[in-house]
């Protein structure tokens, strides 16, 4: 290690040992074999060991040919490859808590993962619970669930920079009101130019969420042709008004457990559960309703 710190050796074989804060600035290049196995906040500081002065460096990551990538793998390379500009650090490591899950931070114990349930929905559950030991009441109502097996996402090749959709993604996530949708469509047709379909999709669930929300639905499945809704015990629609619809609503039932099944017109899936809860919006009340 002296030899090479003080230019007497012009190559060094190490293991990642390397990545622990060493200061070597006249090196200029590094080789990391086999990068697929690494994560990427190792592969960020194995990349620092170089370009540490004026000099023009390079990292050259290396992968066996005809080797298959896993999902985590491609992402984490191409991570380390688009977030090279200065302060790209906390971009790195909040990738990196998004692709491997953090621990209980209200405990102890390290454990869990964050990957089952997603970094928003994480973030979500931990403020609930702070405000539980505070004795204080959740901000929100639990979250709708959709399964209506949709393409909703930001096409790689209408937003091409991956921190640009992670943010997007964010942002979309983090909606609450219905006013907030439309600076980002605008702001989506203004810089990538318009929307293609599955980007529409996306605004367009998040909307429908919002609206499923506040009527305490809990759950909607796209089963066959037919739409499920189920509803909170806490729903604001009273019993009566979603058994006339159910009467009134060709094909529809409204079971003893409160799911409200109606068949879906037309081909847009988004559209006719944007005119169900059209017609639901139209019987709220104050107060519990199931």
């Amino acid at each position: 290690m002296l030899a090479f710190v003080e230019g007497r050796a012009d190559v060094l074989v190490a293991t990642t040992i390397i990545e622990n804060g060493l200061d070597i600035p006249r090196v200029n290049t590094i080789v990391v074999n086999r990068a697929d196995r690494f994560g990427l906040a190792q592969l960020y500081q194995l990349r620092g060991r170089v370009g540490r002065s004026d000099r023009r460096a390079h990292a050259y990551l290396l992968v066996p040919p005809g080797t298959i990538l896993s999902e985590l793998a491609r992402r984490r390379l191409s991570a380390i490859q688009e977030f090279s500009e200065l302060g790209a650090g906390f971009r790195i490591a909040a990738l990196d808590l998004e692709l491997r899950g953090a621990g209980n931070l209200l405990g102890g114990e390290q454990s869990g993962h964050i990957q089952a349930v997603g970094l928003d929905l994480y973030v979500k559950l931990l403020e609930q619970t702070v405000l539980e030991l505070k004795g204080e009441a959740p901000a929100e109502g639990p979250r709708t669930v959709f399964s209506l097996r949709l393409d909703l996402r930001i096409p790689d090749d209408y937003v091409p920079e991956v921190n640009q959709r992670m943010a997007l993604y964010r942002r979309v996530s983090q909606i609450r009101e219905l006013a907030e949708i439309a600076p980002i469509d605008a702001e989506l047709r203004d810089r990538y130019g318009p929307l293609p379909e599955a980007a529409e999709h996306l605004l367009g669930y998040a909307s429908l969420r919002i609206r499923a929300e506040r009527l305490r639905v809990v759950h909607v499945d796209l089963a066959g042709r037919s739409l499920h809704l189920r509803f909170a015990d806490d729903t604001p629609l009273p019993p009566a008004a979603l058994a006339s619809l159910a009467a009134t609503t060709a094909g529809a039932a409204l079971t003893p457990q409160g799911v409200l099944r109606v068949p879906q017109p037309g081909p847009s899936v988004l559209d006719a559960l944007d005119t169900l809860l059209g017609r639901l919006e139209g019987h709220l009340v104050d107060g519990p309703g199931l």
